[in-house]
C-alpha cells in the first residue's frame, strides 16, 4: 500500500515574526505532523502456520530454482540482479506512454474518493463507513515494447499495475525484460504498466480497481486498455491465456490475482508481491464478506483448481494492523503463508518466497528475485493449456 504524508511548513521572516502572532487571521494553523506508523514486528519464518521453507538465506544474491514449486526462503542480504543493467549488444525495447481520461471511459467513471479514513460499522466489524465523493482522474498507461516485436503477430504480454507517472517511465523494468528476452529465458513480450485511479485502500479509486472481490477491473483492462495500447502502437495482443500475465505489489498484488481468479479464461500467469490478499474490500460484499482474504479462507479450498500458475513474495516485515479494523485479516504476512499452502494443498504450479530483513514490497529483495521471478513465471509457454 501507499502511504502519503504532507507537511505544511510555514514560513515568518523576523520582520512579521515580531510584528505578527503566529496564528493570525490571514495565516493557517500548522497542521500536527502524523506519528510514524511503528515498523511491524518482524515474523519468523519457522512460525506456527508458516510452510516449510527450502532455505537458501545467508547466501547473498542466492534465488529459488527457475524450474521449481514451491516455498523458499531468502536473505538478509541481498545482491541486485545483473539484469537491472543496460548491456552493451543487447536489443532495447521502447517505452511509450499514453494518458486516459475517466470522462471518456465506460467504466469506473467517475471516480471516487474520501477526506478520511472511515470508521467500523457497529454493525458489521468486517467492513467500514466511509464517505466518498465523485472525482474525475487521469491515468498513465506505460508501454514497453521489445525490440523482437513482428509487426502483425499476437503477442504475449504483462499487465502491472500501480504503473509509473507520465514522463517517469520505469526503465529498470524495461532493462529486465530486454535482457531476459536476449537470453531467451521469457518470450518477447509486451509489457502494459497502469497506474490506478488515484488514492489508496477504501474509499478510494485505487481500492474499488485493485481490492474488489470481481472481474471488473480484469474487464475494463480487457475493453478499454487493451484495445487502446494496440491502436496507439499498432500492436496485437494475444488472446490466449497461457500468454497473458498480470502483475503487482500490495493491493497491485491482489488485483492480480483478481483478475486471473474472476477470468482465468483471460489470464493465467500471475506474479505478486506483498500481495493484499487482506480484508480490504470496499464496499462490503456478501458474496465475498471476508476480501481477499477469502482466498485462502475459502475460495481456493473450496474450488476447482484453475489452470493459473502463480508466484509470490512477502517480507518478514510485512504489514500488520495497518487500520482501525483490527479484524484479525489484516496480517500480510500470514495472508501470504496462509494463500501459498492452500494453493500447495490445491496442486497449484506456485512458488513463494520468504525474504528476510525485507518490508512491505519486499525492498530490495525485490531487485535481486524479479528477474528469476519473471522466468518462472513463464516456463512452460507457449505450454499445453492448463499448465
Amino acid at each position: 500500500m501507499k502511504y502519503f504524508r504532507n507537511a505544511l511548513v510555514l514560513c515568518l521572516n523576523a520582520s512579521m515574526a515580531l510584528s505578527l502572532p503566529v496564528f493570525a487571521a490571514d495565516k493557517e494553523p500548522p497542521v500536527a505532523k502524523k506519528p510514524e506508523r511503528p515498523q511491524p514486528p518482524t515474523r519468523p519464518f519457522d512460525a506456527p502456520g508458516s510452510p516449510p521453507f527450502t532455505r537458501l538465506d545467508g547466501k547473498p544474491g542466492a534465488n529459488p530454482p527457475t524450474d521449481t514449486d514451491g516455498d523458499f526462503l531468502v536473505g538478509p542480504e541481498y545482491v541486485p540482479a545483473p539484469e537491472l543493467k543496460v548491456v552493451d549488444g543487447v536489443p532495447q525495447g521502447k517505452v511509450q506512454q499514453f494518458s486516459m481520461d475517466s470522462k471518456e471511459c465506460k467504466l469506473f467513471n467517475p471516480g471516487i474518493a474520501r477526506d478520511v479514513f472511515g470508521t467500523v460499522d457497529p454493525n458489521n466489524p468486517k467492513t467500514l463507513i466511509v464517505e466518498t465523493h465523485p472525482v474525475d482522474y487521469k491515468r498513465t498507461v506505460t508501454v514497453y515494447i521489445p525490440a523482437q516485436y513482428v509487426p502483425g503477430s499476437a503477442a504475449p504480454f504483462i499487465v502491472t499495475h500501480d504503473g509509473p507517472g507520465m514522463g517517469k517511465p520505469d526503465m529498470n523494468f524495461a532493462h529486465v525484460l530486454d535482457n531476459l528476452i536476449a537470453q531467451k529465458r521469457v518470450p518477447a513480450m509486451v509489457a502494459i504498466m497502469i497506474s490506478s485511479g488515484g488514492g489508496d485502500a477504501q474509499g478510494h479509486e485505487r481500492g474499488r480497481e485493485y481490492d474488489t472481490m470481481s472481474g471488473l477491473y480484469a474487464e475494463f483492462i480487457e475493453n478499454e486498455v487493451l484495445p487502446l495500447v494496440e491502436k496507439n502502437y499498432e500492436l496485437k495482443l494475444t488472446k490466449d491465456p497461457e500468454g497473458r500475465a498480470t502483475m503487482g505489489t500490495s493491493s497491485g498484488g491482489s488485483a492480480a490475482l483478481i483478475m486471473a481468479w474472476y477470468h482465468p479464461e483471460l489470464y493465467h500467469r500471475v506474479l505478486t508481491l506483498s500481495g493484499t490478499f487482506v480484508n480490504q474490500q470496499w464496499p462490503f460484499n456478501p458474496e465475498t464478506p471476508d476480501g481477499a482474504w477469502g482466498f485462502h479462507k475459502k475460495l481456493i479450498p473450496e474450488s476447482t483448481p484453475k489452470p493459473l500458475r502463480i508466484w509470490m513474495a512477502v517480507g518478514d516485515r510485512d504489514s500488520l494492523n495497518p487500520n482501525i479494523m483490527r479484524d484479525e485479516m489484516h496480517d500480510w504476512v500470514d495472508a501470504n503463508n496462509r494463500t501459498a499452502k492452500e494453493l500447495k494443498a490445491k496442486g497449484y504450479h506456485y512458488q513463494y518466497v520468504y525474504c528476510l530483513n525485507a518490508g512491505h514490497g519486499i525492498g530490495n529483495a525485490r531487485a535481486q528475485i524479479l528477474p528469476q521471478a519473471l522466468e518462472w513465471l513463464w516456463k512452460g509457454y507457449p505450454a499445453t493449456p492448463g499448465r
